[in-house]
């Protein structure tokens, strides 16, 4: 079966074909600047393409990259019926989803009632969602939401302090965001220590831009530290993460600003690079700026850190143990240092790192030393990959 997985952004369109049973990935590529001036990247195992392509909407760009896959040099199909399903990264279903389904007209409306809740997000999924609609009429369409596998959380996990008029009347509460990853990473790491994951104490750590935590006791979600918006929780690259309300109403007076302007501070001009005075949300840059003595940037990324371990520390109380701790995402991945940093906070919970292991590169490695209680792993995300997995079995059932 090949799936093809689209993930639909305001300007952009990133998409990969993989193939079911052997989970290879026969193309990925990269639609950006639609509307703007256009760009298209293309990759498979032979061909890698990167060039100007005028995309006025996302319809142009699913045609560009249908077209594409087509293609006598480069294609990898020659025919669209060749694709079996399309899957796409939804972000936002609110409660009304638990799992991935078909896409129905049904689905489309309850996802739309959900804009106000994801208005960045949501509304660039279903333009992509109606592109591909368009173009391939008769093709199976899975959605995989990236707040559904965040939907077993309890109420005493996922509900404000506020009124419990304003959950019943507006469902404000908690959601939890990077699902996805959280999912198939928490999975992963069940699988690469040969656990069984629904005996198992995880705390996946999904680290980069955008930046979430998750406990995942069981194989099911306790607690994320993302809330009612990917704002809460940690501070992340432009976001600034769990802050005082208060504070905002004084810095509103303070600075004679409505909430629109308070908000676009809050997600844009806050985190690591508002903390490090707008030097850099880059951690890779403020990596190189801290070893240069830039006192700023050095603290933006101690800050992350700090913040990091008290909400590992927090989610080991949640699930009374954990077992294993998962580094992943852009930062997770890659930033040795910032590894070492939290872990050195954790050492109450018998945690102890191979310096040497926690250097290494890899599609899943164990970073932690025999002595270790716990197991320190860094994984690489795939939320691709899940997204395929996740269609391809809602296809086997929707096919009886």
């Amino acid at each position: 079966m090949k799936i093809l997985v689209i993930n639909s952004g305001s300007s952009s369109l990133k998409f990969q074909v993989i193939d079911s049973e052997s989970e290879k990935v026969l193309v990925k590529g990269l639609c950006e600047r639609i509307g703007i001036d256009g760009s298209f990247t293309y990759k498979t195992d032979k061909v890698s393409v990167k060039e100007p392509v005028a995309m006025k909407n996302h319809t142009d760009a699913v045609n560009t990259l249908l077209n594409a896959l087509i293609d006598s040099e480069k294609g990898i199909i020659s025919d669209f019926s060749q694709i079996d399903v399309i899957g796409h990264r939804l972000v936002h279903g609110g409660e009304k989803f638990t799992g991935s389904v078909v896409v129905t007209d049904e689905v489309i409306q309850a996802m739309t009632e959900c804009n106000d809740l994801a208005p960045l997000h949501n509304p660039a999924n279903l333009v992509g969602v109606d592109a591909c609609r368009k173009l391939m009429p008769d093709t199976l369409m899975v959605g995989v939401f990236d707040t559904a596998f965040n939907q077993t959380m309890e109420p005493k996990a996922y509900l404000y302090g506020l009124p419990y008029r304003y959950y019943e009347k507006y469902k404000i509460r908690r959601y939890g965001f990077h699902g996805i990853s959280h999912k198939y990473v928490s999975q992963r790491a069940a699988e690469f220590m040969g656990q069984d994951l629904w005996h198992v104490k995880t705390i996946v750590c999904h680290l980069g831009n955008g930046a979430s935590i998750s406990a995942v006791k069981y194989g099911r979600v306790v607690d994320n530290s993302m809330g009612f918006t990917p704002l809460e929780g940690l501070v992340m690259g432009t976001r600034c993460g769990d802050v005082d309300p208060g504070a905002l109403e004084f810095l509103a007076k303070k600075e004679n600003l409505d909430f629109s302007q308070i908000m676009a501070i809050l997600n844009q001009e806050s985190g690591v690079l508002g903390i490090s005075k707008n030097f850099s949300s880059d951690f890779r840059e403020l990596k190189d700026a801290e070893i240069k003595y830039n006192e700023k940037a050095a603290l933006a990324r101690e800050i992350f850190a700090y913040k990091v371990a008290k909400y590992v520390g927090s989610y080991a109380a949640a699930m009374n143990g954990v077992d294993n701790i998962v580094f992943t995402a852009g930062v997770g991945e890659n930033d040795s240092d910032i590894r070492q940093e939290i872990c050195s906070y954790l050492e109450f919970l018998g945690i102890t790192i191979d310096e040497l292991k926690n250097r290494d590169q890899g599609e899943a490695v164990k970073i932690s030393d025999s002595a270790s209680r716990v197991n320190v792993l860094v994984i690489r995300t795939n939320e691709e990959l899940e997204i395929a997995r996740e269609a391809a079995e809602v296809a086997r059932q929707a096919a009886g």
